[in-house]
Parts: C-alpha cells; structure tokens; sequence
C-alpha cells in the first residue's frame, strides 16, 4: 500500500488533468472533480471505475454532453467527478503506479462525461 497526503493526492489529480488534451478540457463544463477518502454504500450502486479486486476508484455522477438537450442547465446541478484516495492508495503498489493509476482513473469518468460507455471507455484502455 501506498500512502499520499491529501496535498500529494491532490497534485497526483491535477498531473492527471495536465495529460488531458485541451480540446476536451475546453469542453468541460458544469462538471466539477472531487476528492473523497472513501467511496459510501450509495456510490457503489452507481457507475463507477473499478479496480481489480473490486476497490472503487472513481465515480462519475451526471447527465453526459450525449445526454443533454436544450433544457439542460436551467437549475441543474455540476456534474460531479470523484477521485477516491483510499482505494488507490491500497492497489498502488508503488508511487508512481499510484500516479498513473489516478491517470486512468480520471480519463475514464472524463469519457464518461462526454458519453462514453464502460465497453467503450474499456476499448480505449482505461478499464
């Protein structure tokens, strides 16, 4: 297991974000990324990026750009993207694997932002 202050996890996160090309971060919107220690009993019943070993990493929560029409955005909450600190941290098994771990992890629910479905996402390596 490794372990990362929250500080590091957070830069951890934010390397992740600076891998991501811009076209598709200029297209974010509404969607913010958290961090939680631990995902709760009601993310697991959600769609969420797991682990082998059945650890949950991260969790998307919101309506895809595919799902949105032109009602969208009048009192709708931000999407939310979770990046969860204790899973990573137990099926890293070093720091750097723990980096590139979060990577993914963080690509995987950005494509499910844009619509993008577990095969799909999987097609492209990030599952």
């Amino acid at each position: 297991m490794v372990r990362l202050s929250d500080e590091e996890f957070e830069g951890a996160i934010m390397a992740a974000m600076d891998t991501i090309p811009d076209e598709f971060l200029d297209e974010l919107e509404n969607v913010a990324i958290v961090i939680a220690d631990e995902p709760d009993l009601d993310d697991c019943f959600g769609d969420g990026y797991f682990a082998s070993g059945g650890e949950m990493l991260g969790l998307y929560d919101g309506m895809s750009l595919a799902e949105r029409d032109s009602s969208y955005g009048m009192g709708d909450y931000p999407d939310t993207i979770t990046i969860f600190k204790g899973p990573h941290e137990r099926v890293a098994s070093s720091r750097e694997n723990l980096f590139e771990e979060v990577r993914k992890t963080v690509v995987h629910e950005i494509a499910h932002y844009f619509g993008l479905d577990e095969d799909e996402v999987e097609e492209m390596g990030y599952a």
